[in-house]
């Protein structure tokens, strides 16, 4: 009969990975966003966890993999300070991993014209 805390040692720890998606879709297609220079930039601010992190770019989306607990509002804080640094953040804005427009009514425009 076996032992279980034999079984157990035989398991080894799961190794979770996690995962997070960035569309650029909308910009890029625009013409006003580049997405290989965010992944650049990306690349960069990785930091302490540059080996543990892995950035994967497929047309107007990036990828983000990460062996080690990586925190969902780090990429979001490192998507705002891009938009920042180049001057988007005032037609740019983060939601839900996705880059959207502000939405400006052109109603509040007129009327403030009168």
């Amino acid at each position: 009969m076996i032992s279980p805390t034999a079984s157990q040692k035989d398991k080894k720890p799961k190794r979770s990975t996690w995962k997070f998606k960035l569309d650029l879709t909308h910009p890029a297609e625009d013409g006003i966003f580049d997405s290989g220079n965010f992944e650049q930039f990306l690349r960069e601010k990785a930091g302490y966890l540059r080996n543990v992190v892995h950035i994967e770019c497929f047309k107007n989306k990036i990828t983000v993999l990460s062996e080690k607990q990586f925190s969902k509002r780090y990429l979001k804080y490192l998507t705002k300070k891009y938009l920042k640094k180049s001057s988007l953040h005032d037609w740019l804005r983060v939601v839900t991993y996705e880059l959207c427009y502000f939405q400006i009514s052109q109603e509040d425009e007129a009327e403030s014209e009168d």
